[in-house]
C-alpha cells in the first residue's frame, strides 16, 4: 500500500480507522513527493517539532518509493489519459497514481479523484 500526504498525517495523528487497515498491508510505501509535500507541511504547522520527530522515528518504518524512467513514462500515459477523458488531476497526485501502477499497490488516500485514474484502488478511511 501506498501512503498519500493525508494517509501519513492520520497515521502521524494517531487516526485509530487506520489499524487495521494497516495491519492488513505486505508493505507499506511513501513515494519521495509525498515526503516533500508531508515536510512542507510540517514546515507550516505549529507542532513542527513533534511532527519532525514523528516523522524521523517512522520513516524507517516504510518503504521509500523514488521515482525512475518507468514511473516517468507511467505519468505521461496516466496524464494523456486524463486529459483526454476531460479529468485531470493534480500534478503530484498523477506521479503518485505512477507509482501505484508500476509498484502495482492500493493508495491510501482521502482524495476522492484518484478514483478517476483507472488501474488503482484507492482505500478510503
Amino acid at each position: 500500500m501506498i501512503l498519500d500526504a493525508n494517509g501519513l498525517s492520520a497515521i502521524a495523528d494517531g487516526e485509530p480507522a487506520l489499524e487495521p487497515i494497516l495491519r492488513e498491508a505486505a508493505e507499506v510505501a511513501v513515494p519521495v513527493i509525498v515526503l516533500g509535500e508531508y515536510r512542507y507541511g510540517i514546515q507550516q504547522s505549529r507542532d513542527r517539532q513533534r511532527y519532525e520527530q514523528w516523522l524521523g522515528e517512522s520513516l524507517r518504518n516504510y518503504r521509500v518509493l523514488d521515482m525512475d524512467e518507468e514511473t516517468a513514462i507511467s505519468y505521461a500515459r496516466l496524464r494523456s489519459e486524463l486529459k483526454k477523458a476531460g479529468t485531470p488531476i493534480p500534478s503530484n497526485d498523477v506521479w503518485i497514481a505512477a507509482l501505484c501502477r508500476q509498484h502495482s499497490l492500493a493508495l491510501l488516500s482521502r482524495d476522492r479523484h484518484f478514483d478517476l485514474v483507472a488501474g488503482i484502488e484507492r482505500v478510503p478511511w
